[in-house]
C-alpha cells in the first residue's frame, strides 16, 4: 500500500510514521512554539507537505549526508529523514538547534518515530561541528547571504543546498550575488505561490 505526496508515492508506513509527526507537533507546538499558531491547525500542508518538497528536489543529488540549520521542530529535517528511510536511502540527517526545548523535542520525535541515522545538535550554527555535508537546508531562516557564511564550515564546493524562501527570494539572490557566484534553480513551491526551493550549487566566494 502506499499514499501519494503531490505525484510522489510513499509507503503507507512512511504516511503513518509523517501522520505520527504531525500529532507531536499539536501536542508539543502550544508549549514550545514549534510553528506560529495561526498555522496549527493545518500542520500537514503548512508545514509538512511543504517540507517534502525540499526532500524530493534532491532526489537527483548525493544525499548521504544531509545537514539541515536551524531545525526548531524539524522541518525539513525530520520530514526529510522520515521519507529517506521510508524510500531506503542511506542518508544520514543532522539536524542544528540551538534551543534546548526544541532539541529535546528532536530527539523524542526521533525516538518515536523510530528513525535511524539521525541526530540532533543542540548547538549554535556557527560552534557546531559538523563535516562536509552532501545537502545542506534551511527552512525560513534567515537571508541567504547569511546562511553561506553560516555554512561554510560544513559545505564544499560538491555540497548542494536547498533553501525555502518566500516573495522576495529574486532580491536575496541579487544580493547575495554581490558577495558569491554560484548556481541555482529556483523550484516553484507546491504549497505557497510565492514562494520556491533555491537549488544551489558551486558555491564560492567572489
Amino acid at each position: 500500500m502506499s499514499d501519494d505526496l503531490f505525484g510522489q508515492n510513499v509507503s503507507r508506513e512512511t504516511y503513518h510514521k509523517l501522520r505520527a509527526y504531525e500529532s507531536l507537533i499539536q501536542k508539543w507546538s502550544p508549549s514550545i512554539n514549534l510553528v506560529s499558531k495561526s498555522t496549527l491547525p493545518d500542520v500537514w500542508n503548512r508545514h509538512i507537505i511543504d517540507s517534502a518538497q525540499v526532500y524530493f528536489a534532491a532526489l537527483d543529488e548525493r544525499s548521504s549526508t544531509w545537514t539541515d540549520i536551524g531545525s526548531g521542530g524539524g522541518l525539513p529535517g525530520v520530514v526529510v529523514a522520515t521519507l529517506a528511510l521510508g524510500g531506503g536511502r542511506q542518508t544520514n540527517v543532522t539536524m542544528v538547534e540551538s534551543d534546548k526545548r526544541k532539541s529535546v523535542f528532536l530527539r523524542t520525535v526521533i525516538r518515536e518515530l523510530g528513525l535511524s541515522g539521525v541526530k540532533v545538535i543542540n548547538e549554535r550554527i556557527e560552534s557546531a561541528q559538523i563535516p562536509i555535508s552532501d545537502i545542506v537546508s534551511a527552512r525560513a531562516l534567515a537571508p541567504l547571504t547569511d546562511l553561506f557564511t553560516l555554512t561554510q564550515g560544513f559545505s564544499g564546493q560538491n555540497t548542494t543546498f536547498l533553501f525555502q524562501k518566500g516573495k522576495n527570494w529574486t532580491s536575496e539572490i541579487e544580493i547575495a550575488q554581490n558577495h558569491w557566484s554560484f548556481d541555482y534553480d529556483a523550484i516553484k513551491s507546491e504549497t505557497d505561490s510565492n514562494a520556491v526551493i533555491l537549488k544551489i550549487r558551486g558555491l564560492s566566494r567572489v
